[in-house]
């Protein structure tokens, strides 16, 4: 994992301290496309979602194409990405695509995207000050748990969550809440 990443993700949420944090642009779109890269995944195979506590969802930030498709209830059963903020623990899922979950937002068109099923996942809670704010995934897709590509390891898992400390602040501060 490129520390650089990091360290531009800190300097973001450094920004954010200021004064002018109100008008303070967060490019989380571009910052997605390089923690794909950095992770060796496609710019559609990571998603950050933010926590609304007030409604008790989830709702997406990127990528950009599901931001109005619709919110997870924190309740799901069926929603890995709701069971990470529950539990506040990351999981990896090499065989994401045997295991019963939520699958409306996977036939979502997200850019230069098939509509390919995820077939392995990390999930990740993002923290800020001690409270969950939001979840980071990273998936492989493909039309076969093979043609995905690597399974995710622990290193990748150490990477993801090195990510996910900074953008606790940014995504704390787009949430709003």
């Amino acid at each position: 994992m490129s520390t650089s990443l990091v360290n531009e993700l800190e300097r973001l949420a450094e920004a954010l301290k200021g004064e002018s944090a109100a008008t303070t642009e967060i490019p989380l779109a571009a910052m997605a496309e390089k923690i794909a890269k950095n992770l060796g995944v496609r710019g559609d195979e990571v998603a950050i979602l933010g926590v609304s506590t007030r409604w008790r969802h989830l709702h997406f930030l990127v990528p950009q194409a599901l931001k109005q498709v619709g919110f997870i209830p924190l309740t799901s059963n069926s929603a890995l990405a709701a069971r990470t903020v529950r539990d506040r623990k990351p999981e990896i899922n090499n065989n994401f695509s045997a295991v019963r979950h939520a699958t409306v937002f996977e036939g979502v068109r997200t850019g230069a995207s098939t509509g390919e099923s995820i077939q392995k996942i990390i999930s990740a809670p993002i923290l800020c000050e001690g409270k969950v704010v939001g979840v980071m995934q990273v998936s492989r897709k493909g039309a076969t748990t093979g043609e995905a590509g690597p399974d995710f390891t622990a290193e990748d898992l150490g990477n993801v969550l090195a990510l996910c400390r900074p953008l606790g602040k940014l995504v704390w501060h787009l949430a709003g809440e």
